[in-house]
């Protein structure tokens, strides 16, 4: 699958960048922007630009909170800074407060003072990817709790639940039989309440990504401080309840006593390799996240891009690149359903066998 989709992206880079020259003189003069659609679908942002009805942006703005070390606390909303950036690419807004960057992007708050800007120290504001991570924790919640209602009222031999009640069953029972009771044997009863919250969280949020209208629209497991607060969890759960035999493999492994003392080369390894797990965990998905939505996001612009170009070669060019582009993106959204399916598997696995591998029993 890896390969397939390496093959995808060159195929999307090479059409994409057919006509390179005409297709950036069209940009500057307006035109259509791949980046600016790229990066406005993927990154953060204080407002949630949905659409474009008759020339004019459809938005849900958000609250923004945040910290000045000259004024205080701040409370306000993003409607009340100015849509488009000023040559300086600063939004204007109340008070002198600033955003640094386009209306699509999460640039700094910054505040002037003086004849300089300077950035806030204190943002909590509620963004787009934190509005559509509450999202995704409330769906998530319903999803589990309505079934283990369901449960709660009913007995073991009662016959088994039909319709939503019954999906989710089935679900949970398959990711529970599997996955995590064949990874972790009689310990998965301890740990499943957890495995089973990172599969279906990311399992949700990947779905609600590829979405591309509300209350979806948001790829947060494409953005690293997610996957990296989950990877965390992981980290500081294996590591808090691993035994004694786990770290004796770490700072005093069964190797020749040369490679432990005077020079503790098998310790630093194996301490090093403590900390790359949740690096390995953090990076695959976010990187196979982030990918797979740029891969489906640019094959679909492909068609603006090529139109962009103008006169009779963009319109060539277009009737062209249009049956391929609406060919490979169909394609490429039916990859990502199973895409999103499976990195939440695989962050589920990884994560059952490092928990496991800090149980091990020496022999």
């Amino acid at each position: 699958m890896k390969t397939l989709r390496n093959i995808i992206l060159l195929v999307t880079m090479a059409l994409t960048f057919a006509a390179p020259s005409t297709a950036s003189a069209a940009e500057k003069e307006g035109g259509f922007s791949l980046k600016e659609v790229l990066f406005g679908h993927v990154q953060d942002s204080y407002q949630w630009h949905v659409t474009d009805i008759g020339g004019k942006p459809v938005i849900i703005h958000l609250p923004m909170i945040f910290y000045s070390q000259t004024s205080g606390f701040h409370v306000m909303c993003s409607s009340q800074f100015t849509h488009e950036p000023d040559e300086n690419l600063l939004r204007e807004g109340p008070d002198g407060f600033y955003i640094q960057g386009a209306e699509d992007e999460k640039g700094k708050i910054v505040e002037k003072v003086g004849a300089e800007y300077k950035p806030v120290c204190f943002d909590i504001s509620i963004t787009k990817q934190v509005c559509i991570l509450f999202i995704d924790a409330i769906i998530l919640l319903l999803c589990i709790l309505i079934p283990a209602r369901w449960c709660k009222k009913h007995k073991v031999n009662d016959p088994a639940p039909k319709g939503f009640t019954g999906l989710m069953h089935m679900f949970v029972m398959s990711i529970y039989d599997d996955l995590i009771k064949s990874v972790l044997g009689e310990k998965a009863d301890k740990y499943a309440p957890y495995l089973l919250t990172c599969f279906f969280f990311i399992f949700f949020a990947n779905l609600m990504g590829i979405m591309p209208f509300p209350p979806g629209g948001g790829n947060i497991t494409g953005n690293i401080s997610v996957t990296l607060v989950l990877a965390l969890f992981t980290f500081i759960l294996t590591n808090v309840t691993g035994n004694g035999h786990y770290w004796k493999e770490i700072f005093w492994p069964e190797v020749p006593t040369w490679l432990k003392c005077p020079v503790p080369l098998m310790p630093v390894i194996e301490l090093f390799g403590v900390f790359i797990k949740p690096v390995v965990l953090t990076v695959r998905l976010f990187a196979n996240m982030l990918a797979g939505h740029a891969i489906a996001i640019s094959l679909t612009c492909m068609i603006f891009i090529m139109f962009a170009v103008g006169g009779a070669l963009g319109n060539a060019l277009g009737g062209v690149i249009t049956p391929v582009s609406v060919a490979m993106s169909i394609f490429m959204m039916l990859l990502e359903l199973l895409v999103c399916y499976i990195q939440a598997m695989v962050f589920t696995l990884l994560s059952s066998i490092y928990i496991q591998m800090s149980h091990a029993k020496a022999e």
